[in-house]
Parts: C-alpha cells; structure tokens; sequence
C-alpha cells in the first residue's frame, strides 16, 4: 500500500526501464487497451517581452488499474537562459480511486518508450535476421536505438548519421563502448542501400531518406516526425512498400504520411494495420523477405503509461 507519493527521479525511472520489460510491458498494453484522449495543447502567455510557451497535456487511463497524465512543457526561449527547451514531468494514479501513486521523469519516459516501440514494431516488420543497422539522427531518442533493436534482432553492426557529423561520432563512440561494431556513415544513400533495418529520429523539416535507395527486405523506421511540417522520407518511400503505423493518429499529423497522400504515392486506405492490430494478431506483419516495410510513428500516451507503470511496481518491488 503506498501511503504517499513516490517521486522517482531521472536515473531511478531510468534504471527501472530496462528495454526487454519496456518492450513486453508496451506490447502487453495494446493488447489489453487503453483510453487515450486526444492531446491538450496551451499556449502559454511570456511577461516582459519574453514569447512564453506551450504546454501539453497527455492523459491515458485503464478502467479500475492505472490513471496516468504527461505534461510537457516547451519554452524555447530557455535557450539563451542556459535552460533546456523542454521539460516533461509523469504522474501516475490508481484509477479506480483516482489516488496520486507516483512522478517520474517524463523525459526518460518519452525517450525510452519511443524507442522501445519502434522495437516492437521490427519484431513483426523487419527480417528475423536482420543486423545490419542504420540509425539516422545523433539525438536523445536515436542514441537508444541500438539497444532496443538488439532485443527483437541479432544487431551487429550499426552505421551512425547525422547532419552533424561530430554528434554522429560521438554516438558511435558510445556505441562501440557497449560492445557494438559502430561506425560513422558519411554517404547516407550508401548506408541506407546497406542496411537491413533504417531508423530515424530526427527533427528534420525536409526527406532525408528516398525511396529509390530502399532495397528489397528493408524496413524503414521513421520515428523523428510529429507534425504535418515535418518529414524525414520522400513520398517514393512508400511507393513500393507496406506501410503501418502506430495509431491512426499517425494520418492526421505526420509529415512523411501527409505528404505520400497528396503525391499519391501513399492512399489512406492502404496502410496495412496500426501497432494494437499487430500486437493483438490480427495482422501477421512482414509477409516475406522481400518486402519493403515502412513504419510510421508519432507516439501515443498508451505508451506512456505503460512505462510509467513498469517503473513505479519494479522501483515498489525492490523498495519492499
């Protein structure tokens, strides 16, 4: 029984998040299902001259188990104070009493459950034996990628790129540190001509990854986008190719889906089925080694809460 709230800082979320549990525990949640409203965006007015920001509210619940809500804070004035632009905070709930159980760090959620379920999403869309990697963007998100993958696939080498080259090398850095064969990818059309499985988690505004270099069997992964103004793929990408998607959320504000609609090289109709439908079996995901799958993602609070709730009954288990 908790009789108070218990604050999980960033490196204890961090330690109860391990990537083998993230991804069971986020494939369990959208077999079971959960409720999630649609996200509440605020603006908030700035004092003195200073432009203010936003915040968003991100709530998801499960009937009688977990009530939970994200909220993220994006200033970006913060940068000329010394301050990161964005800070997000969780907090966790028993839905059945509506009782404050927990508040973790929202960041680590966010960054581990997006690249937790890109991992999930491969265990259905990439080949079984898929190992050669390329991870496209150097940032938060991009440098977990790696980890996650090698929990649904026999990953082996990792090629790096980034639009910063310095970043990119200080990623592979990393990775070569945990064991891996990491290298920097200098011609991002060779590395991606390569590469078994392309991930991207970048902030991009214009497509970095064509179509025309997608080879047979590939799976692209395009996690960077989550809004109509942002694309990391050509519409060529998906010309050829199966394409999914987290929810279908994703057709409503994704750059990379929005713009292969209105080139025609993508109809809505089409996608094949949203990650609830590949999780509870009722796609079979990749059909053969040929296949070019691209999976789109724009993130969801079912994720969330399914992280926060990981993190909160392990850190309860190993406090008892």
């Amino acid at each position: 029984m908790v009789d108070h709230v218990q604050t999980l800082n960033q490196a204890q979320t961090l330690q109860h998040l391990p990537f083998p549990g993230l991804i069971d525990a986020i494939e369990q949640m959208f077999i079971e299902g959960c409720t999630v409203p649609l996200r509440h965006n605020h603006s908030v007015e700035g004092a003195d001259g200073d432009n203010g920001g936003i915040m968003l509210l991100m709530p998801a619940w499960q009937s009688g188990k977990r009530l939970g809500i994200k909220t993220v804070s994006i200033f970006p004035g913060n940068q000329a104070k010394g301050l990161p632009g964005l800070h997000s905070v969780f907090i966790l709930y028993d839905a059945a009493t509506g009782k404050p159980l927990s508040i973790l760090d929202g960041d680590v959620i966010t960054s581990r459950r997006t690249a937790a379920a890109s991992a999930l999403a491969a265990r259905w869309l990439s080949r079984p034996d898929a190992h050669r990697l390329l991870v496209v963007g150097a940032g938060r998100v991009a440098s977990l990628l790696a980890d996650a993958y090698r929990c649904v696939r026999p990953i082996d080498t990792v090629q790096v790129w980034d639009i910063n080259a310095e970043a990119a090398a200080r990623l592979v850095s990393q990775l070569e540190a945990s064991g891996l064969r990491a290298s920097v990818a200098t011609d991002l059309e060779s590395a991606v001509r390569e590469a078994d499985i392309v991930t991207c988690a970048t902030l991009s505004n214009a497509p970095l990854i064509h179509g025309a270099w997608l080879q047979p069997g590939t799976h692209l992964d395009l996690i960077g986008s989550f809004t109509p103004t942002m694309i990391e793929s050509d519409p060529e990408c998906f010309r050829h190719a199966t394409t999914f998607v987290d929810t279908p959320e994703a057709l409503m504000k994704a750059g990379d889906l929005l713009e292969a609609i209105k080139a025609g090289t993508l109809k809505p109709e089409a996608v094949a089925a949203n990650l609830e439908e590949l999780c509870r079996g009722q796609h079979p995901g990749r059909r053969d080694a040929q296949e070019i799958t691209v999976y789109k993602a724009v993130g969801t609070a079912l994720e969330d809460i399914a992280a926060a709730s990981l993190a909160f009954d392990s850190y309860m288990r190993e406090a008892r």
